[in-house]
C-alpha cells in the first residue's frame, strides 16, 4: 500500500515546518556560542528540552544537524545581507550597503558568540568534507558578490576602469573579517570606526 504524501498547506505540514524553523533557529544560537563541533543531536536536545529521539528523527546524524545549521545560516545572510543590499542604487552605494549589512550581521542578536562561518571556518579550514565544501562554496559566493558590486560600480562610472574587482572585494572581504576580530576578540572600542574608515580608503582609491 502506498504512503499518502501530506500536502504542506495541512495544518500538521504547516506545524512540523514551524516546529522545524524553531529547532534550527535554536541550532543557529546554540552553534554560534559553542562551534559547530561543539553542537550535537544531545546538546540541541538538552537547549530545547526534548527528546533525543525526537530529534534524531529530523537530522539522522550530527554531521546532518551541523550542515542543516550552515544552510540555515546561509539562508538568514541572504535575507538580511544581500537581498537588501542588492536594493540598494547600483554602484558605489550598492558597495556601501553590502558592507554596512556585513557588519551588522556578525553583531546579531541571534548568534551571541558572533558570525558562525568564522568559527566553523576555523575549525573546518583543513578538514576535508561536505561541511569544509559548504564553507568554501558559502565564502567564494559571497566574494563573488562583492566583486561583481565592485565592477557594477565600474560600469556606473562610480570606480576607475582599471580597477581589479577581485582584489577590491579582497582587500572589503578582509577589512570585514578586521572587524569582526577587533569586536569579538580585542573588544576594540573603535572597531565600528576603523572599519568604515577602512573602507572610506578602499573606496577613495577605486573612484574614477
Amino acid at each position: 500500500m502506498r504512503t499518502a504524501v501530506l500536502p504542506l498547506s495541512t495544518p500538521a505540514a504547516r506545524k512540523g515546518a514551524r516546529t522545524r524553523e524553531v529547532i534550527l533557529a535554536t541550532a543557529v544560537n546554540l552553534a554560534s556560542r559553542v562551534g559547530l563541533e561543539g553542537l550535537s543531536i544531545g546538546t540541541l536536545a538538552d537547549e530545547l528540552r526534548l527528546s533525543k529521539s525526537g530529534l534524531f528523527a529530523h537530522f539522522r546524524s550530527k554531521e546532518h544537524l551541523q550542515y542543516e545549521v550552515l544552510s540555515t545560516a546561509r539562508t538568514l545572510f541572504i535575507a538580511l545581507v544581500v537581498a537588501p543590499a542588492l536594493k540598494a542604487p547600483r554602484g558605489e552605494p550598492r558597495v556601501r550597503a553590502l558592507f554596512d549589512r556585513w557588519l551588522d550581521w556578525s553583531q546579531a542578536d541571534f548568534m551571541p558568540g558572533g558570525c558562525l562561518f568564522v568559527t566553523a571556518s576555523i575549525e573546518f579550514d583543513d578538514r576535508p568534507g561536505a561541511l569544509r565544501d559548504f564553507l568554501v562554496d558559502g565564502q567564494r559566493e559571497w566574494l563573488a558578490t562583492l566583486a561583481r558590486a565592485a565592477r557594477v560600480a565600474t560600469e556606473e562610472g562610480h570606480f576607475r576602469d582599471d580597477l581589479d574587482p577581485d582584489q577590491f572585494a579582497h582587500e572589503m572581504y578582509g577589512a570585514g573579517l578586521a572587524y569582526y576580530h577587533a569586536t569579538r576578540l580585542l573588544r576594540d572600542p573603535k572597531a565600528p570606526l576603523r572599519a568604515r574608515q577602512s573602507l572610506e580608503n578602499l573606496v577613495a582609491l577605486a573612484r574614477a
